[in-house]
């Protein structure tokens, strides 16, 4: 983000009385992350846009029952959290599993990267968004904040009103679910390169 945490909090303290240059500075420099948080959440650019807008239409009128001496990034992400999970939830979606990989991996890219190589990079970023979508939303969340944002098991489980251990717990049997799935698919796909091959 780029932003020093004396600088956050001189813009918090200044939004949260009504400064709007202030509130603005907030939104240029969370904008990128709220957004990607959102994008790895709900995998689809268009939605996760309109959850980085609520966002921080939702931050905008909640700002006075912000705790100052709570870290404001996480309460940032707390409420794009709680907007993605809600929004997700009602789309119904199936619920099934997580798999055990490096999913921090996934997103990085080289910075000497060829052409095909931005090909498996896609590729790897499909098959990730693949995976996350047959989580459930609360396992959806730990996930991506444990493994993009790097977040501790504490700051997780106070974005996410939860507890520690449940965070524990959530990532474990994500891990555990989402290797099945991978399992699965690998399978499908070597049986049917088999049978394109026969």
């Amino acid at each position: 983000m780029g932003v020093g945490m004396d600088q956050e909090q001189e813009w918090v303290l200044r939004a949260r009385k009504g400064d709007q240059e202030a509130f603005s500075r907030l939104v240029e420099a969370f904008q990128r992350p709220v957004y990607n948080l959102a994008y790895r959440m709900l995998g689809n650019a268009d939605e996760a846009e309109e959850a980085a807008q609520e966002t921080f239409i939702r931050l905008y009128t909640r700002f006075n029952t912000y705790d100052v001496n709570r870290k404001f990034s996480s309460w940032l992400f707390s409420i794009a959290s709680h907007y993605c999970i809600d929004k997700l939830r009602r789309r119904r979606l199936t619920l099934l599993s997580l798999e055990d990989v490096a999913f921090h991996d996934y997103h990085l890219a080289s910075n000497e990267e060829r052409p095909e190589g931005a090909v498996v990079r896609d590729e790897k970023e499909e098959l990730v968004h693949q995976l996350l979508d047959t989580l459930p939303e609360d396992y959806r969340a730990a996930v991506v904040l444990f493994y993009w944002y790097d977040l501790s098991y504490q700051e997780i489980a106070q974005i996410l009103d939860s507890t520690e251990s449940a965070i524990k717990s959530r990532l474990f049997r994500a891990r555990k679910k989402l290797a099945g799935t991978a399992r699965k698919n690998m399978s499908q796909i070597i049986t049917q390169s088999v049978a394109v091959a026969a």
